[in-house]
């Protein structure tokens, strides 16, 4: 048995369906990301766990407990929100003790707790200062640690980073993983952002529309996609006809698919005859570059991280992938 199980929750606001008979299991332990566009219906999702709203249909099973109609403070989960939610006028330690308090134990214990997670997210140094003189990633990590602190079975993030700049958003990417490493606690993280699902992530929930279009580890998830949809949004594959395939590649699918090839797998390289793949443009992004290619009309992405050719916007190229490389899918 699952440690939650997400049973055939279906949701709608009006006349929108925003979840359709949607299944999930998580087990224990697992950093489990539910991902995709605006809209899926993946925070939707993340409320119904915790009790913000509920479903039409459908059941949610927390070891083994039905709490699909439990109130927020019955389910023993703690939630880490996209604002932090934090009050302004307490300081680090008060707002982290908090809910500490309402649960009635004494002073002594809610300071040994507050101090406990303060080390464990490393700001044990401000646990005296007010919540408006922190920086936004200091105040992320006291978001965390207010929801660490309850010892909750179970954490759920609510697209936490999006309010980050990058290098705050790297920073706070690998504080969640290493806490969740070290503690052990099943989480649930909600985002858009396909690179924070696959370095976090035991497993991931691609949403399309309210439904899973594919679940699995990130790797299979990158790799591997059940479909275009999977492809486009998480690797953002490049996609050939029958036709084009076969005259670009020299590769051969069936009638009905296409050919979906990553754009780290395509190869470019120099000709001296005339093709029909020009350079269009070249983007330089510090580890890689990326190359925007038209054949005949149809854009084409090629990413190099060691080039060992210098090509030039306009310049006439030939593309190459690797026979494993490339999927054929429907």
């Amino acid at each position: 048995m699952a440690f939650l199980e997400i049973k055939n929750i279906s949701k709608r606001f009006g006349d929108s369906v925003v979840l359709n008979n949607l299944s999930i299991n998580v087990e224990k332990g697992n950093f489990f990301s539910f991902l995709g566009p605006s809209g899926c219906g993946k925070t939707t999702l993340l409320r119904i766990i915790a009790g913000l709203e509920f479903p039409d249909s459908g059941q949610i099973i927390l070891d083994g407990i039905d709490i699909t109609n439990l109130p927020p403070q019955k389910r023993n989960t703690g939630i880490v929100f996209q604002n932090y939610a934090l009050f302004p006028h307490m300081t680090v330690s008060e707002n982290i003790a908090y809910g500490l308090k309402i649960k009635k134990i004494t002073s002594a214990e809610i300071n040994k707790l507050v101090d406990d997670v303060l080390e464990k997210v490393q700001l044990i140094n401000k646990k005296n200062q007010n919540i408006s003189l922190l920086s936004g990633g200091e105040q992320q990590r006291v978001s965390l640690a207010r929801a660490i602190v309850m010892q909750p079975q179970l954490i759920l993030f609510d697209e936490p980073l999006s309010n980050l700049d990058y290098s705050l958003r790297i920073e706070a990417r690998n504080e969640i993983k290493r806490l969740q490493n070290d503690i052990g606690v099943t989480s649930i993280y909600v985002t858009h952002d396909q690179s924070e699902a696959l370095s976090l992530s035991d497993k991931i929930a691609v949403l399309q529309n309210g439904i899973a279009a594919q679940i699995g580890a990130p790797k299979e998830i990158y790799f591997k996609p059940a479909n275009k949809f999977v492809a486009q949004f998480v690797g953002h594959y490049n996609f050939f006809t029958k036709e084009n395939t076969s005259a670009i590649f020299n590769y051969a699918i069936n009638d009905g698919q296409i050919a979906a090839i990553l754009p780290e797998h395509i190869g470019i390289h120099k000709t001296i005859d005339k093709s029909n793949v020009v350079i269009k443009d070249i983007l330089f992004a510090g580890s890689f570059i990326e190359y925007i290619l038209n054949y005949r009309g149809t854009i084409v992405r090629s990413i190099a991280t060691t080039p060992t050719q210098s090509f030039s916007i306009g310049e006439n190229v030939l593309l190459s992938v690797a026979e494993e490389n490339l999927q054929a899918i429907s």
